[in-house]
């Protein structure tokens, strides 16, 4: 059992939100004596008073990493010219736990139980920038300016802890706080409708930072069950909430690329009737409305056929759908398939007399040839990689070229049990059939002349695909089945 954070923290000024009086008010017009079971406490913190919440909390509870960019710079501007006026500029601070002691002198003890949803809920630009206002004091200006994300402060934070109490006195400049609790901690219903709110409110109040939808359903735990499934080493590229990746890093996997790919096996779950609801996406959505995707795949684990809180963990949802277990299953082979199709579809298609470097949208790493040639525009100077695994390849090319082939592998999936599971060993197919299914693929790759737009968002060339899959399989079930008179043991 890990240990629960506690800490004080005091308030220079503070008002409570309803207070005893305003509570009587609303006792006599409602049954209910408070709003929404929340009360709050809004007033000023000095920045002194932080220190126990840089020591204790981290911002794992806010949808969005904090990370150095134009908003902390203008914050440290504002603390460094104008610090009496920051009350009054900044939005400051949001803090919300289930566990909460008011104390004497304006000081309140906070336990958060669970730092994925209780903690600092916004404000996680003014606590970075703030911090690195306060370090300033003590650390080197290069030191400073290295700091990208929060976890980088909080290093140079927990160095320079003994320097920074020497400074404390100094930090008197006043940050607006707002304290969210239960009205009623002693209550077990209230204290569950608050932590229910809770992701609600913290949407709410980051709207203006562009908070996804992604962000959110993270929050809600509908990608626990994928982020276990996927390779460690895919799952660590995955951006599963917004603002996690430095800029110098690279490209990290977009979690709604996920989701749009959890689609292909659960268009099939649909379309067999498994599902909870009547719910699917059309294939040229995959690839040209994610966000709609998005949406889809949170209706679907909103439905309490598929998924339900877990009690004593706030808003964490819990999946206990078969049927979605065994499509997420699927989904974390897909990356890999992928990569396989997007590497391997260029030689498939050459294989079958054609010329896949021909094509002017197809660029081409050869860096012999590119040295040897007047025009240079045909081939790249840097080696591509694979979207997922990031091998190196020959080819760079759109992937709309090759999205209906990816969804086409939905035609090597089969309903056993009420799970959907693979007819056969998905990636030894694809080196046996894909040439033939490449060679058949040219019929939807001339008539769109080429062009990945074209491709990708049109629903025949998807299930084109999926029809090319199935042809092949059923080929390779004939093959493998014991002819009249043998034994299958032979």
């Amino acid at each position: 059992m890990t240990d629960i954070t506690k800490l004080i923290l005091r308030f220079a000024l503070v008002a409570e939100q309803p207070n005893s009086r305003d509570e009587e008010r609303l006792s006599s017009v409602s049954s209910e004596n408070s709003i929404a079971g929340i009360k709050r406490y809004t007033g000023f913190v000095r920045g002194r008073d932080l220190y126990s919440l840089f020591d204790h909390v981290t911002l794992e509870a806010n949808p969005r990493a904090a990370k150095v960019g134009s908003v902390t710079n203008a914050i440290l501007e504002s603390l460094e010219t104008t610090p009496e006026l920051f009350p009054f500029k900044s939005k400051g601070i949001l803090i919300g736990t289930s566990s909460y002691e008011a104390l004497q002198r304006n000081r309140f003890e906070l336990a958060f139980e669970d730092p994925a949803s209780e903690g600092i809920l916004d404000g996680g630009h003014n606590m970075l920038a703030i911090g690195m206002y306060m370090l300033a004091a003590v650390a080197e200006e290069k030191e400073i300016a290295s700091i990208v994300l929060w976890e980088d402060m909080k290093e140079l934070w927990v160095e320079y802890r003994k320097e920074l109490e020497k400074e404390r006195e100094n930090f008197d400049f006043l940050v607006p706080v707002e304290l969210i609790v239960p009205s009623d901690p002693e209550d077990v219903n209230t204290v569950q409708k608050f932590e229910l709110s809770v992701l609600d409110i913290c949407a709410a109040r980051n709207n203006n930072a562009q908070l996804t939808q992604e962000t959110k359903s993270n929050k809600l735990g509908f990608y626990t069950e994928i982020k276990d499934r996927l390779d460690p080493k895919i799952a660590a590229r995955v951006e599963w909430k917004s603002n996690e990746w430095e800029s110098s890093e690279a490209r990290p996997i977009k979690i709604r690329d996920l989701l749009a790919l959890s689609w292909i096996p659960l268009n099939k779950a649909n379309e067999a009737g498994l599902l909870p609801l009547d719910i699917s996406v059309t294939p040229q959505n995959i690839y040209r409305n994610k966000g709609e995707c998005s949406k889809q795949f949170d209706k679907l684990m909103l439905d309490p056929k598929v998924s339900a809180p877990i009690v004593g963990e706030g808003p964490t949802h819990d999946l206990h759908n078969d049927t979605v277990k065994s499509c997420f299953d699927i989904l974390a082979d897909l990356p890999d398939l992928f990569d396989q199709i997007y590497e391997e579809f260029p030689s498939a298609y050459n294989s079958n007399g054609y010329r896949f470097g021909s094509h002017t949208i197809v660029k081409t790493y050869d860096p012999v040839k590119r040295a040897a040639a007047k025009d240079k525009t045909a081939y790249i100077a840097t080696q591509p990689t694979t979207p997922y695994r990031n091998r190196p390849i020959t080819y760079r090319y759109p992937e709309g070229l090759i999205m209906p082939l990816v969804y086409g592998l939905k035609g090597l999936m089969e309903i056993q049990d009420g799970r959907v599971v693979w007819a056969t060993e998905p990636k030894a197919f694809l080196k046996k059939y894909l040439n033939d299914i490449a060679g058949a693929y040219r019929l939807v790759l001339d008539m769109a002349r080429f062009d990945p737009q074209k491709l990708a968002k049109n629903q025949s060339s998807h299930e084109f695909a999926v029809g090319e899959f199935e042809k092949a399989l059923l080929k390779h079930q004939v093959l493998k089945a014991p002819r009249l008179g043998e034994s299958k043991n032979r």
